[in-house]
């Protein structure tokens, strides 16, 4: 592993105590981001502390990258340089909660398993159901900007972050937006903290609209396929209809055979009225004979009164009857958190099915999806790779490689592949961001001239190099957050 070389120990303890600086090597090892190791972790208790390391790393042109869990750190382009790793898991109290306005204002390093165990004393909740639930905290969640399957019903973060506070570059302590709806005025800034990385800004505290938590006797649904066009046409057929799924995903063959053979490493944790509230250190059942791992699958999940699920019950039986699926089946609270569990934890069983996974997040409208979904397969097929998929209602495609190894072979393939990849997406008027891929492949993607090729995102789906840069210098003007976790492969 590369490492950088300063001793930022002593002064580090200067401004927060001996006992919240961590300079131990294998301490350190554990912050490591695309095998670049910090030189010191700080671990502030306080936005102050924050702001004042900020201005102490802007003073000597020190690197900072803020960090929660670590669950994503792998996301964007290893960093060009890396001094302190900002350990953000203290600042993890629920500031404000009103039930009855629905709002919420919490640090950003509280776990949001913890924030919806509180929400759920009051019937509500957060609809960020994202990978490695159990460990992730709500910043690192905002700063990744990956989504959930329950964006299908309530959006993602964008639609119910409503306020911000933050430490810029020059160590200001800011705000952004309000702590309730109503107030929220002026430029929504806090929004381009989504998906940034850290390279922004460090987020100290976020302001969440809250929802009512969906009601005792949730539903699952799965219908299966022996082809992608049957599961789409059915997708498509209730996607017209006025139902409102919860979730609605089409689930590939290969993503569906590893679901049926693999448990999340995360321990798991009740996200949905009805489930146990003791779960939090149990893992997912495994999937039942209902599933029929090498067909495609039409997943949804919905709640409601026994008079809504009886109308989802009816109509879904209607929609299959005018399908050609090959089986269906209609599961309960008992049945349907193994299929969900696994939903939202698919990320994370991807990473952890091959050792140089590559994992690209690809945008594309519905009606392209079935010419998409047999373009990808053709060019796995002809690398003689492994893939898996999940695309979710609104157009968004994860799409994984499963390379049997991660030598220098191996890269090259992936990256001849993943070029593939990108000009087909940009053919269907899309848009691919590379989420996660080992270092080496990373860095072949991005050409000699210090940008990647064209159309590809590292880490962020933004298209627009200038403003990035604009943004980047107003935020940081001495460069110090992330330094090249995506901006180095822009022109």
């Amino acid at each position: 592993m590369i490492k950088a070389s300063t001793n930022l120990a002593p002064a580090l303890e200067a401004i927060l105590g001996a006992s919240h600086v961590l300079y131990d090597p294998a301490a350190r090892a554990t912050y490591a981001v695309d095998e670049i190791i910090p030189s010191a972790v700080a671990i502030p208790a306080s936005a102050e502390q924050v702001a004042e390391i900020v201005r102490f790393a802007a003073l000597e042109k020190l690197a900072l990258i803020p960090c929660g869990a670590r669950t994503k750190l792998r996301i964007g382009m290893p960093p060009s340089r890396y001094d302190i790793a900002l350990d953000m898991t203290a600042l993890n109290q629920i500031v404000h909660y009103d039930p009855g306005d629905l709002t919420l204002s919490a640090g950003t390093g509280t776990p949001i398993a913890k924030l919806n165990a509180t929400l759920f004393e009051h019937h509500q909740f957060l609809p960020l159901l994202v990978p490695w639930y159990s460990h992730s905290t709500i910043g690192g969640t905002i700063a990744s900007g990956i989504d959930s399957p329950l964006r299908q019903f309530y959006g993602t973060a964008r639609d119910f972050l409503i306020g911000a506070e933050f430490v810029t570059g020059s160590g200001a302590l800011t705000k952004s937006g309000g702590r309730v709806v109503k107030n929220v005025t002026g430029y929504d800034f806090h929004k381009l903290l989504i998906g940034s990385l850290g390279t922004l800004a460090v987020i100290t505290r976020l302001n969440f609209r809250t929802f009512p938590a969906p009601l005792a006797g949730s539903r699952g649904f799965v219908a299966s396929f022996p082809t992608a066009e049957g599961a789409l046409a059915l997708r498509g057929a209730i996607a017209q209809s006025p139902l409102t799924p919860l979730t609605f995903d089409v689930v590939s063959p290969g993503l569906a055979q590893i679901f049926s053979e693999k448990t999340p490493a995360a321990t798991e944790a009740a996200v949905f009225s009805g489930e146990a509230r003791n779960a939090n250190h149990s893992t997912l059942a495994p999937i039942g004979d209902w599933f029929h791992p090498h067909e495609w699958q039409l997943c949804a999940a919905f709640a409601g009164t026994r008079e809504v699920l009886d109308r989802y019950r009816r109509d879904f039986t209607r929609f299959v009857g005018e399908s050609r699926a090959t089986s269906t089946a209609f599961l309960d609270d008992t049945t349907r958190p193994s299929m969900w569990g696994r939903l939202r934890e698919t990320l994370s069983v991807l990473l952890e099915s091959s050792p140089a996974t590559i994992i690209f997040k690809l945008s594309a409208l519905p009606s392209h999806h079935v010419a998409l979904f047999a373009k990808l397969q053709e060019i796995a097929n002809h690398a003689s790779l492994a893939h898996a998929f999940v695309a979710r209602a609104g157009g968004t495609i994860y799409f994984a490689l499963l390379p049997p190894s991660a030598n220098a072979e191996a890269t090259t393939h992936l990256a001849q592949a993943a070029t593939q990849i990108l000009n087909s997406v940009s053919a269907a008027g899309g848009d691919t961001t590379l989420l996660f891929a080992s270092p080496a492949l990373k860095r072949a993607l991005c050409a000699s001239d210090g940008h990647a090729g064209p159309g590809i995102n590292i880490g962020c789906s933004r298209s627009d190099p200038p403003l990035m840069h604009r943004l980047k210098s107003a935020f940081d003007p001495e460069n110090i957050f992330a330094p090249g976790r995506f901006l180095s492969c822009l022109p």
